[in-house]
């Protein structure tokens, strides 16, 4: 189980909204949110609703200013519990569309996609075991995008707004 909280106002002031699991539209329960606890679990935040636009992993603790700490507007608009996983990871990464082409097999973190791959643009990939965050800068910097099992056919599909992986993280710590 996760829980996070959402606060109008910076330093945990104003209106709260509570949270356990996936919200596709938060703006019913606040209009701004500028401070944010994460109580237990992982989330990922993203600034419209049903998930779209900027995405940020926020795992346990506490952002008293999400501006300044997190560099996410006032705009939260819904967020997903990311769920535990215990056991193996592995994601393939497709250099086309619809799964085609060559593809590139990862089962740990890769700081630089380019030096260890050769390649750094992928237009799909499958998400076999576990949960991932893909940058599109190298050493996680840059955009993120959060990836859970299941099959990317188009780079649009995670959210990017192009083919370019830079980094890929496992998520690993739920605490």
């Amino acid at each position: 189980m996760g829980k996070i909280i959402f606060y109008e106002d910076k330093n945990f002031q104003g209106r709260s909204h509570e949270c356990s699991s996936d919200c596709a539209d938060l703006h019913t329960y606040f209009s701004r949110c500028n401070s944010i606890k994460v109580e237990s679990g992982c989330f990922m935040v993203y600034e419209r609703p049903n998930y779209m636009g900027n995405q940020y992993y926020l795992r346990r603790g506490e952002y008293s200013d999400n501006q300044r700490m997190i560099g996410i507007s006032e705009c939260v608009r819904s967020c997903r519990l990311i769920p535990q996983h215990r056991g193996s990871f592995r994601l393939k990464l497709y250099e086309h569309v619809d799964m085609s082409g060559q593809m590139h097999e990862l089962v740990d973190d890769c700081p630089n996609v380019q030096d260890q791959l050769s390649v750094s643009d992928f237009n799909s990939c499958i998400v076999v075991d576990g949960h991932w965050l893909l940058y599109d800068q190298p050493n996680y910097k840059g955009r993120m995008y959060y990836l859970r099992p299941g099959e990317y056919r188009r780079y649009s599909d995670w959210g990017g707004v192009s083919p370019r992986v830079g980094s890929l993280r496992r998520i690993t710590d739920y605490n």
